[in-house]
């Protein structure tokens, strides 16, 4: 097997399942990870594991990733929306509403689908349902993407996601008025032992440590325009963190309680991107406007804080 079928991991946390902790922070679903597992792929401090088997903080996992599935996604005649492509990656704006793979449920009508209607090869170090995806945003969340077309790219860009070298600033609506104009929250993150499609702010040692920074743009009635930097990359973190100090992200479905402002759907945006390009090396940065309908509510809440 060559070397770079080969993945290591350092645990950061303690008391979680194998499989899920690999599949938040690797390239593969929960499902792959697992059947990594039955065929003997996955060591943890050099033992084969099973799949129900806990982490503790400091174990080393080497992953020996087998032999990548045939891609069975069926392409998609979907227009994207394209900020720059090469033989190595892609660079897309996801529109609000779209998911980004395949999954139960949303099989059809994904960003994957519309890739794979415009490209004839992505990478496939992340499986049949999601080739070359490296990161992820939200269904409900807009803005920059990047993806892999080749496992050169995959396996570069994955090393930057996980040193934190990459930038991405996001863009949110927030309910209320933070009484700082800029922070950082570091509260760490795992999956809600009550609501399962959720995530929640744990104690010191039970969740996987995230870090988000702030800072205000403008503010407006009971709400505020903030910009947002992600040091850590976790399932929701801004939808978390935001909430978690009182300050939910408008029209948020899960973490905020109501949604006065209509947008059924969280009021965040993926607005700026940057990375080193696998190949040359050369530093690459992009930005994302707002969505209509975000760059709409902006202007609503503007109009209606010059008229007091």
């Amino acid at each position: 097997m060559q070397e770079a079928d080969v993945m290591t991991f350092h645990v950061e946390v303690s008391g979680e399942r194998i499989d899920r902790y690999l599949a938040e922070v690797g390239s593969w679903s929960r499902a792959q990870v697992q059947q990594f597992i039955e065929g003997g792929h996955i060591t943890l401090n050099g033992k084969v594991v099973r799949a129900s088997s806990k982490v503790t903080k400091d174990q080393q996992i080497i992953v020996h990733v087998p032999p990548l599935a045939t891609i069975d996604v069926i392409p998609e005649d979907i227009p994207l929306d394209i900020y720059y492509e090469d033989e190595d990656v892609i660079v897309v704006n996801k529109p609000r509403g779209m998911v980004v793979h395949p999954a139960p449920g949303h099989m059809r009508n994904t960003l994957v689908g519309a890739l794979l209607g415009h490209i004839e090869h992505l990478s496939g170090i992340g499986g049949a349902l999601r080739p070359g995806i490296v990161h992820r945003i939200d269904k409900d969340t807009s803005g920059l993407l990047v993806v892999a077309k080749t496992d050169l790219a995959h396996h570069s860009l994955s090393n930057q996601f996980k040193e934190h070298s990459v930038i991405r600033l996001y863009e949110a609506i927030v309910h209320g008025h933070l009484s700082s104009s800029t922070g950082m929250i570091d509260a760490p993150l795992a999956r809600d032992p009550h609501k399962r499609q959720q995530m929640a702010v744990m104690p010191d040692g039970y969740g996987k440590r995230a870090i988000t920074h702030f800072q205000v743009i403008d503010s407006y009635i009971n709400y505020t325009h903030v910009r947002l930097r992600l040091e850590t990359g976790r399932t929701h973190q801004i939808r978390v963190h935001m909430a978690y100090i009182g300050h939910p992200v408008a029209g948020d479905p899960l973490y905020a309680s109501r949604d006065p402002l209509g947008l059924s759907g969280q009021a965040l945006h993926a607005k700026t991107l940057g990375f080193i390009h696998p190949r040359s090396g050369q530093e690459l940065l992009f930005h994302a406007p707002w969505p209509p309908i975000l760059e709409a509510t902006v202007a609503d809440l503007t109009r209606r804080k010059a008229s007091l």
